[in-house]
């Protein structure tokens, strides 16, 4: 197992105590030379988690007592769109299910069993929500002490969850991009373990379990394109991984094309991939505060993984992805937050648009929970009627539903 840099392939000791290329300033990846165990490994009946896939993590000692169990989340299929879109089959990883609501479980976990495996005593971040109060989530249950950067415009439910796991909030009064570099300062000042998504190459590892989990569960087989909801692009760099590590141990025989979703006002990868340019900073205004960057930190590492799988990027409108989340919600029963959605989102537009031959099949990441921003989803739905508490009230209410109670009136005929 190595440490090797993304732009200048250096190769790093594993133990190096650094988070990006000591030569080039570029980020790393963690490579094997195969697993270190039994892949999967069996866990007990009913326990299924992410350490199944252990022998392919960056991490030797023992689980630690106290930390939730993370991974192993429902793959719902959808039958009746894969059908209206001439799809062979559709899947969505629902990852709303994991301890506090978010995909980005996956990388806490497996970062804090790493800075508890080097003897850290506290771990920073810098989060628009989601990852932060999955490391807060985490670390409350072992004991870890957290400090969090997060924009002070973040939604109020994420920044109500940090506070409620004990993590030593920060709201910094600017962007994502502003937290970001406050807390790389202040790790290096004081000496913290800096957990940063698109600089710390351990969140990736985490992250490509979500691959080795889609594969398993359809029998060592993958769909033939995944839609991936894209910010920074640690998610789609770390899903690319996954499938690319199972095809070069023989366990899957392709890896699937990957389909970075990009909100419109965020997408520094959509504009890079389309031009072949450089990664250069946009606005990352979207209403999506989950895969809202500016300056994307995993960047390189997305655009090598879509351009491996011989896939594409897209973007989509704040208002394509709001009305996803109650599409979502009411035709399959799954209420993501609007980055949650996007990939949803992002498979509308491709079908729309011609991208995907009929008879494919595709995967969603449902990354985080619609509860985590029920602001946005309020914003997109009516009001429900207040009736009084009699039955004949009740009844002047129900004659307008016509598709409940024969003989109502059809309000929209009037």
């Amino acid at each position: 197992m190595k440490l090797s840099c993304l732009a200048c392939h250096r190769a790093h000791e594993v133990d190096y105590r650094g988070y990006v290329c000591a030569s080039c300033g570029a980020n790393l990846e963690v490579l094997y030379a195969g697993p270190a165990g039994p892949f999967p490994a069996e866990e007990p009946r009913g326990k299924r988690t992410l350490w199944r896939y252990e022998a392919l993590l960056p991490l030797r000692g023992p689980v630690p007592e106290g930390l939730l169990a993370v991974g192993w989340t429902p793959l719902h299929t959808w039958p009746a769109l894969a059908k209206q879109l001439g799809l062979s089959s559709l899947y969505l990883k629902d990852d709303t299910r994991n301890p506090s609501a978010s995909f980005k479980d996956r990388a806490g976990a497996v970062v804090l069993r790493h800075a508890l495996e080097r003897g850290e005593r506290v771990i920073c971040a810098a989060s628009t929500g989601n990852a932060a109060s999955s490391l807060a989530c985490l670390a409350a249950g072992v004991g870890m002490t957290t400090v969090i950067f997060v924009p002070a415009a973040a939604p109020r439910a994420k920044i109500a969850q940090l506070v409620l796991f004990g993590a030593r909030v920060v709201l910094v009064d600017g962007t994502y991009d502003d937290a970001f570099d406050l807390s790389l300062a202040a790790s290096k000042r004081f000496g913290w373990y800096n957990r940063n998504t698109g600089y710390n190459p351990i969140t990736r590892e985490g992250k490509k379990t979500c691959a080795f989990e889609i594969a398993e569960q359809l029998g060592w087989k993958v769909p033939d394109l995944v839609f991936v909801p894209t910010g920074d692009g640690n998610i789609l760099s770390g899903v690319g991984k996954g499938f690319r590590e199972l095809a070069e141990l023989g366990l899957i025989e392709r890896s699937p094309r990957l389909v970075a979703v990009q909100a419109e006002g965020s997408a520094a990868i959509t504009a890079a991939w389309k031009s072949g340019k450089p990664i250069a900073p946009v606005s990352g205004k979207t209403v999506a505060d989950s895969i809202s960057v500016s300056l994307p930190r995993d960047g390189l590492a997305a655009l090598i993984a879509v351009r491996q799988s011989e896939g594409f990027c897209l973007t989509v409108a704040d208002e394509e992805i709001l009305e996803a989340v109650v599409r979502l919600a009411g035709t399959r029963g799954v209420f993501a937050e609007p980055a949650g959605a996007a990939a949803f989102a992002g498979l509308l537009k491709a079908t729309r648009e011609g991208l995907i031959e009929k008879g494919s099949s595709a995967a969603l990441l449902v990354t985080g929970s619609g509860l985590k921003d029920i602001d946005a989803a309020l914003g997109r739905i009516a009001s429900p009627p207040k009736v009084a508490p009699q039955l004949a009230a009740f009844e002047r209410l129900a004659a307008t539903w016509p598709d409940l109670v024969p003989g109502a009136a059809d309000p929209r005929s009037n």
